[in-house]
């Protein structure tokens, strides 16, 4: 079992910048940024290996970094240029096996309890 704990969450005025972290509390081997904003499903925001091989959704393309730190086990997600339109809770995620589907929510075993991003313009 691995027990995630996400942070970092805020709220910040469009155009402003935020980062998320989430600790696991061991080894795990994808992990993932994925947000359910009011009244829309939950949506994969972006992935990464234990390798680096990273993936995004097209809406951050260019304004979000995900990155992690193995040797910590912990996960980050860089989030600049901020729009309204991110306003969501935000999960981090993370796998029991090795998978391609980074941005595919059944790929993964465990989730964080979720960090509130508010983006007002």
């Amino acid at each position: 079992q691995v027990q995630l704990v996400d942070s970092g969450g805020g709220s910040v005025q469009a155009g402003g910048s935020l980062r998320l972290s989430c600790a696991a509390s061991r080894f795990t081997y994808c992990m993932a940024w994925f947000r359910r904003a009011p009244g829309k499903e939950r949506e994969g925001v972006a992935g990464i290996g234990r390798n680096g091989i990273t993936t995004y959704v097209d809406s951050v393309k260019g304004r979000f970094t995900i990155s992690r730190d193995n040797a910590e086990n912990t996960l980050y997600l860089q989030m600049n240029s901020l729009k309204p339109e991110d306003t969501a809770i935000y999960y981090c995620a993370a796998t029991a096996a090795a998978s391609w589907y980074l941005l595919n929510p059944r790929e993964y075993n465990y989730w964080g309890q979720g960090t509130q991003v508010t983006v007002s313009s």
